[in-house]
């Protein structure tokens, strides 16, 4: 049977980590030998597991990221034992996700990826493989990586560097390691990312959008009831709510709604959660998919005002349970809907976003039936997934 080895920073956690567990379980039913290998956590699986280093490898990999700003150069060890691993696999396809994460040291793999001459897919779900630092950019309106970085305006942003500005030798220490391999092709999980890696080093590679999916069997509508029924809910998601998600949107736009709107944050810190104002509540971040989809249910709206993103999942998680999203004009997240679904507002105009959160709470204009719909026929992930499987096996074709 082919294998597949996969490589993520983490195995059925998180949403990188959910979505390569989802692919391994598709490419099983197909008949594949699948592999995740990972970088964190204490994970269970239908794949073959494999952990490239150990927590105290990926603290020293922080430690330096945060002195030289050489995050991804450190770990040399571990990735050398793990290309063991890969020798001993014999995979016919490695399937790249997040290689970024303080556990990988991706000059090493990709000296050896090139050697190895297998097909190669590499999902982005950020834009880290083609900047000197960052993973986002939009917020800090840089345009840098199109050339050259260079004076990095985001040093304190992810991964974090506390002084050194490495930024310049990053770029082309990556542009050197991810040129060159004969059998690679990128999957842009937005079309917003796809136009991006088309201006960046990585512009000659082939590369084909697939869209994140979810579980509709567990992201469904629920039957749920108010404690108030004169109450309007607007909903927030994040697993980490920093600048970037829009926190700062969330405490702005309180000011600008009518008094029986309120708003829930799902995925604070318990001092997030004590700074927060009258009329916002915070809740912490949770594993419970069902208790997650209850929420969606119960709010009226669901708003995501990212400052920077790819194709937040949160969006579809919305729309499969039935509630109307509103976004910002930013990256990806506007692809997750059309005029029959949500709403579409210029970045950081939050008196917009008030505005559109009103009108889809008082005109009840957007139906739940055809938000559900548009998650049947786009996200479901046994479908969108599929798009994967159908991918390998054209590559072991060519």
């Amino acid at each position: 049977m082919p294998i597949l080895l996969q490589i993520n920073v983490t195995a059925n956690w998180g949403s990188t980590g959910k979505i390569a567990e989802d692919i391994g379980k598709l490419a099983i039913e197909a008949g594949w030998d699948s592999w995740i290998a990972y970088g964190r956590g204490n994970p269970t699986s239908q794949s073959n597991l494999i952990r490239i280093g150990n927590d105290w490898d990926m603290r020293i990999h922080g430690l330096q990221s945060r002195l030289f700003d050489n995050h991804g150069l450190a770990s040399k060890k571990v990735t050398e034992d793990f290309i063991h691993r890969i020798k001993e696999i014999n995979p016919d396809i490695i399937h790249l996700h997040n290689i970024h994460g303080y556990y990988l040291n991706y000059q090493i793999l990709f000296r050896y990826l090139k050697e190895y001459d297998v097909p190669i897919i590499w999902t982005l779900h950020d834009c880290w493989p083609f900047t000197g630092h960052c993973a986002y950019y939009d917020f800090a309106k840089c345009s840098r990586w199109q050339t050259e970085c260079h004076d990095c305006p985001q040093l304190k942003s992810y991964p974090a560097s506390l002084w050194r500005d490495r930024s310049t030798k990053n770029f082309f220490t990556k542009k050197d390691s991810f040129l060159g391999c004969r059998n690679l092709t990128f999957v842009p999980v937005s079309d917003w990312l796809n136009g991006e890696l088309k201006k960046s080093f990585l512009s000659g590679y082939p590369a084909v959008t697939i869209h994140n999916g979810i579980d509709l069997s567990v992201f469904t509508p629920a039957e749920t009831v108010k404690e108030d029924s004169t109450q309007k809910i607007i909903l927030g998601v994040a697993s980490v709510w920093d600048k970037r998600k829009g926190l700062e949107e969330f405490v702005r736009l309180r000011k600008l709604l009518p008094e029986n709107y309120h708003i829930t944050l799902v995925g604070l810190s318990n001092d997030q959660i004590s700074t927060l104002p009258d009329g916002i509540t915070g809740i912490r971040r949770t594993e419970n998919v069902r208790q997650l989809a209850d929420l969606y249910s119960m709010a009226d709206v669901f708003v995501n005002p990212t400052l920077e993103d790819n194709f937040p999942t949160t969006n579809l998680e919305a729309l499969a349970c039935g509630t109307p999203v509103i976004t910002y004009r930013t990256g990806g997240s506007p692809e997750a809907i059309d005029d029959a679904t949500g709403f579409i507002v210029d970045y950081q105009d939050v008196e917009a976003l008030a505005r559109q959160i009103v009108t889809v709470c008082e005109t009840n204009a957007i139906s739940a039936n055809v938000c559900r719909k548009r998650a049947e026929n786009f996200y479901n992930k046994k479908i969108v997934f599929q798009q994967y499987i159908t991918l390998y096996n054209n590559c072991l074709k060519q």
